[in-house]
């Protein structure tokens, strides 16, 4: 199995970079041809200025204008040919970005993997302690959305899985989505492409909301607009029979008064212009990945159909109203450029005509945009999974089973793996923990890799409930509420110590397993009360543990007391696991492989001795339990 894993990796690698190297022939043929584009251009004004230089001092006027109007002809097409061009070697430029990123989250190389700005309150349940955010988290793996509520969406699904609980239905129809966009590598990349070609920044459809929502009154304009439109009309009838003589200079007098009106009409106008000021680009970004969703059929899709559905019905193309709405913006957006805008307004009722435009398009966008941009965060979020899923072939369906019945509540993993580790570092382990109460009690040496099964076993819990897939062979489980404890640190602002951090972290662990009224409870913890005393620790962890016994949750709760593996003896629910190490003359090596039992060795003493540390005489280092 693990050979067909790895050659399955190793096929869509070599696929990537093939598709790579075709690109960068392609790039570098298209340079090219625009440099030879660029000396043709030169080269053909020179040549014009010449040749017409010449054909002019010899008074030859009729062939010089020909020789000129053909070489301005000329000129344009090249310009026109040079342009289309350009863009073509832009979006070969944002295709190879979005294949480099591909390949990169592929082999977990996150110097090249763009960062995500996302961050969470410190007391989060588990956010950072599972390495969903962060520098090298899942949320930048995962996260190749196009828009900022795409992106919104995401987060909400793999940050507030404890508050937002999915029933068995709602999880499903978010997996069969994922799934059916995983194939569709095309329709994904497109939408990337599209949008980025347009602008690298994400779109913020809060600000096209905003717009909508918003009151924006402007009161009269139609009024306004035909009394300035008519005193517009009329100072131009009045010019032009002035400049042909045909009168006094009346006009000044009607641009005079058409100049009053329409200062006095600004005013009104300029909380217009500060919602639609660059707003165009935003819509232009949003217009393109709506019109790919609108455009093409998935009636053998039903799970994208549905979402995409309400884009093909009504009256027009959604992409074709945000379009208009888009030039409405841009037409208003005209008054960042104050000589243009003035010049403008000085000729007709530029902005008059603009805001009563606005005012029609969001009237007929209000109530249906808002869906639209649902609709589209959905897509965006899944379509980020789907990514995943697509650049991990060899990872697995998760599957769900029913939250009634106290008896299947827990996880069966086979192999299950970290997805953040390098793919020849990571080792899969086995892992069964079935039943309210039931807790691994998790020993081993140093480095042996305790936390990371934790936190292995956690991601993997965060990734199915997102309704994406899991780095293991097998997966099924029952949804739960995540509690960790694994990175507690001095609360200096509360003025905490790290003890009575991880107290408070602790505690409120304890009180959500109290709620009978949501999910059960998956508590992972990491080396109890380790910043106590060893003996209170010892008699704080006996009794924390024997109180999760009880509680309505399971976990795994990891130790360096060997004592506390007496448990399993006497407390229902509670299992001996541990990780161990083949100890060298010079060196400790792991095997990161999940053993039934307690750990019957530790290392700290041979870690000593090894970095030159004293240690006490006759251990040579070596401690047995």
């Amino acid at each position: 199995m693990v050979s067909v894993m790895d050659e399955q990796r190793r096929q869509l690698n070599r696929r990537i970079i093939r598709s790579l190297e075709r690109g960068l022939r392609l790039l570098t043929k298209g340079q090219r041809a625009s440099l030879t584009l660029s000396r043709t251009r030169m080269g053909l004004v020179l040549g014009c200025v010449t040749v017409c230089a010449v054909l002019y001092n010899k008074e030859w006027f009729v062939t010089g204008n020909w020789v000129l109007a053909g070489c301005l002809a000329g000129f344009l097409v090249l310009v026109h040919v040079h342009n289309r061009l350009k863009d073509r070697l832009h979006r070969l430029r944002v295709w190879l970005h979005i294949q480099t990123r591909n390949l990169s989250c592929l082999n977990l190389e996150w110097m090249v993997i763009p960062e995500t700005e996302i961050t969470l309150a410190s007391e989060h349940p588990y956010g950072a302690d599972l390495d969903v955010v962060g520098p090298r988290s899942l949320l930048r793996l995962l996260d190749v959305t196009v828009s900022q509520e795409g992106r919104n969406r995401l987060i909400d699904w793999m940050v507030n899985q404890n508050t937002t609980p999915l029933s068995y239905d709602e999880w499903q129809r978010r997996q069969t989505l994922v799934q059916t966009l995983t194939p569709l590598q095309g329709l994904r990349t497109r939408l990337q492409l599209a949008a980025a070609c347009v602008s690298q920044k994400p779109i913020n459809g809060d600000r096209v909301t905003s717009l909508l929502q918003e009151s924006l009154p402007v009161s009269r304009v139609v009024p306004l607009l035909v009394t300035t439109g008519g005193l517009a009309a009329l100072n131009l009838f009045l010019f032009l029979f002035w400049a042909v003589g045909g009168g006094p200079a009346y006009w000044i007098i009607s641009f005079l008064v058409y100049a009053l009106v329409t200062l006095l009409a600004g005013g009104r106008l300029s909380h217009v212009f500060e919602r639609t000021l660059d707003l165009h680009v935003e819509l232009k970004k949003l217009g393109v990945v709506i019109g790919i969703l609108e455009t093409r059929s998935f009636s053998r899709l039903p799970a994208i159909q549905t979402l995409t559905e309400p884009l093909r019905k009504g009256k027009g193309q959604p992409s074709v109203a945000i379009a208009q709405l888009a030039r409405v913006c841009s037409g208003l957006s005209v008054k960042g450029h104050p000589i243009i805008h003035v010049a403008l307004n000085f000729v007709v009722p530029w902005d008059l005509a603009w805001t009563w435009s606005l005012q029609r398009v969001r009237s007929r966008l209000r109530p249906l945009l808002p869906d639209w941009m649902d609709r589209l965060a959905t897509i965006d979020a899944a379509a980020s999974l789907a990514t995943f899923a697509f650049l991990n072939p060899s990872y697995t369906w998760p599957t769900r089973t029913s939250d009634e019945n106290a008896s299947e509540v827990g996880l069966v993993g086979t192999s299950i793996g970290h997805p953040l580790l390098a793919h020849a570092e990571r080792v899969g382990n086995d892992v069964t923990l079935k039943g309210l109460g039931r807790i691994l009690l998790v020993t081993g040496s140093n480095m042996s890799g305790k936390s990371t099964l934790l936190r292995t076993i956690g991601i993997n819990v965060c990734l199915a409930q997102a309704g994406g897939p899991v780095c293991a062979e097998r997966w099924e489980w029952s949804w739960m509420r995540m509690y960790s404890c694994l990175r507690v640190g001095d609360a200096l602002g509360e003025g905490l110590s790290y003890f009575y951090a991880e107290v408070k972290r602790l505690k409120s662990l304890l009180v959500a397993m109290e709620d009978h009224g949501q999910p059960p409870v998956l508590f992972l913890i990491d080396e109890i009360f380790k910043g106590t005393n060893n003996r209170e620790r010892l008699l704080g962890s006996e009794a924390f543990i024997r109180a999760l016994t009880a509680g309505r949750g399971l976990g795994l709760v990891t130790t360096h007391d060997l004592q506390l593996t007496g448990l399993e003896r006497d407390a229902h629910g509670i299992t001996n696991v541990h990780f161990q190490e083949t100890v060298g003359e010079k060196e400790l090596t792991f095997d990161y492989r999940l053993r039934p039992g307690p750990c019957p060795t530790t290392n700290a003493l041979r870690i000593m001795a090894m970095e030159g540390l004293p240690v006490p005489k006759g251990t040579d280092g070596r401690d047995s339990c």
